[in-house]
């Protein structure tokens, strides 16, 4: 790891299951990052205000609510209407491979589905956000 990421790892919408969420926000911990988690029910607005305070390299957010396709781009316009759209976006959840190539191709960085492994999820963003930091 080139040097000590920050990463918001959020809860969009109405979904109130956060045990993926929480896991995720201890393994990535474990891997070295600092992350802020924000728990429940936050809307666009509040995820791209808490990147904004905390100075944050990545989000991640985790659906399974099945809202994936309006909350995701929301959250990247809100992060863009911030100045913010170097942040880099991925994310989780029960998400249909369709969909989850239309978010790539919107920007989204990488969908996680049900199984992936916590240590390739935890290599892969520190690869990605190191890619990022010596692309700067």
């Amino acid at each position: 790891m080139n040097r000590t990421y920050r990463v918001v790892v959020a809860k969009p919408g109405l979904d109130g299951h956060d045990r993926g969420a929480k896991t995720i926000t201890r393994a990535l911990r474990d891997h070295g990052f600092e992350v802020i988690y924000t728990g429940l029910h936050q809307t666009p607005e509040q995820i791209a205000e808490t990147a904004l305070q905390e100075d944050a390299d990545a989000v991640g957010l985790s659906l399974l609510s099945g809202a994936h396709n309006t909350l995701f781009p929301r959250v990247m316009e809100e992060l863009r209407n911030r100045d913010l759209g170097d942040v880099l976006v991925f994310g989780g959840g029960v998400i249909p491979d369709a969909d989850a190539r239309v978010l790539r191709e919107q920007g989204v960085a990488n969908i996680f589905g049900p199984g992936s492994s916590l240590k390739s999820i935890s290599q892969w963003l520190e690869q990605a956000l190191d890619n990022l930091d010596t692309d700067k």
